[in-house]
């Protein structure tokens, strides 16, 4: 049997691999090309923070155990996936200010290509009537580290996956688990996370979820455009307001300029399956997601339109509710709450595209997905959708 499994961290049974380096000869089988190395991060700001890099042949991704099971970066062949943020990471949570009064601590570890909002709350921070901080912004998830961790390879099929088990939990409060389990094959210009989060309380625990999902150059340029099967759409602010006809193109870097946020309800198949594209003004490189409605039912489009060196990227975000402060949030309805011992299944593709024929043809599978709908563009905020 090729398929083999390694531990690489077990807190319950005490177990920790600093460092593993696989590839076919350690498992036999057919598949070959491939690599699996972890390693243990020294030096500043990311001293002590755990890696999986994870190479299929094709395309290579590294996966932060350290940071929820968060995805730095990836690449397939020159085409970088993921962004040049400010912070030079990936950070250790220790080093992330996640509770200063200020509620935006999260920024201080943000750099990931992949990072997880939620799960207790995901929006932005909220303080209470005497203005202490009840939820910081983003919430807790990618700034806890995966207490299980496996790999394991399929030498025959060639599949890869990496798995790992994060608890947001606390006395007197919700007590969640995520396991995510991050599969790609070898060959494949791509990578799934599959999550499964559960309530592990006897009482029922409340569940924010959305991915922030984030590119930059080589992708991010001027006359990049972003193509989505759109239902609805409208601008979060006022800002938004102002660049609502050009929200599925990006102009160039611009120093000192404000975010514009759009939220949206997309078109997806008679399956429930929708998918998204980012290409650059060429054309010619480009990234999908691809998920269920049924389990991501909301989408964000943030487009950060700063000079590069302060953060020029924008984030495709899949979600089960808008990442507006949780109390609205719950007011209209979008707080999902789990039942004692309720897992819920969510699944993201990513995938990328290093020509123009894959472009094209991810354009086509989206423009296929639209037909089945007629786009609404609202030209101001949706009350229902921007408040708190």
């Amino acid at each position: 049997m090729a398929k083999q499994i390694w531990t690489l961290t077990n807190v319950a049974k005490d177990i920790f691999v600093d460092q593993l380096s696989l590839s076919p000869e350690n498992v036999g089988g057919t598949a070959g090309g491939y690599s699996v190395v972890k390693r243990t991060l020294r030096g500043g700001l990311r001293d002590g923070v755990d890696v999986i890099e994870v190479n299929n042949g094709a395309f290579r991704f590294v996966v932060v155990p350290t940071r929820g099971m968060g995805i730095w970066r990836a690449a397939l062949g020159d085409l970088r996936l993921g962004w040049n943020s400010p912070v030079t990471g990936p950070v250790h949570p220790r080093a992330v200010r996640l509770w200063e009064p200020s509620g935006i601590g999260w920024l201080d570890g943000f750099d990931e290509m992949l990072v997880r909002c939620g799960l207790e709350s995901n929006g932005a921070p909220e303080f209470d009537d005497a203005g202490r901080l009840v939820y910081p912004l983003h919430g807790k998830i990618a700034n806890l580290p995966a207490h299980h961790v496996e790999v394991s390879i399929d030498g025959d099929s060639g599949e890869i996956a990496v798995r790992g088990t994060v608890d947001e939990a606390r006395l007197f409060g919700n007590k969640l688990r995520l396991v995510s389990t991050i599969t790609t094959t070898v060959g494949r210009p791509g990578m799934t996370v599959t999550d499964e989060i559960t309530n592990v309380s006897a009482e029922p625990s409340e569940l924010e979820l959305l991915y922030h999902v984030n590119f930059g150059a080589p992708l991010l340029d001027p006359g990049s455009k972003v193509v989505l099967p759109v239902s609805k759409v409208a601008p979060r602010d006022e800002v938004a307001v102002g660049n609502v006809a050009e929200w599925d193109t990006y102009g160039p870097e611009t120093p000192g300029a404000a975010e514009a946020v759009f939220f949206f309800e997309l078109a997806s198949g008679y399956d429930g399956r929708t998918q998204t594209l980012l290409h650059n003004a060429a054309g010619d490189r480009g990234v999908s997601l691809k998920f269920d409605r049924n389990e991501l039912p909301y989408f964000t489009l943030w487009k950060n339109r700063q000079a590069a060196v302060d953060g020029y990227v924008t984030g495709m975000e899949p979600a089960i509710n808008f990442p507006n402060a949780k109390s609205f949030e719950k007011q209209q309805g979008r707080v999902a709450t789990l039942r004692p011992g309720e897992t819920r299944r969510f699944e993201l593709s990513i995938e990328a595209h290093g020509d123009a024929a894959s472009v094209e043809a991810a354009e086509a599978a989206v423009t296929k997905i639209q037909q089945s709908s007629t786009p609404e563009v609202l030209d101001r905020p949706n009350p229902d959708w921007s408040g708190g």
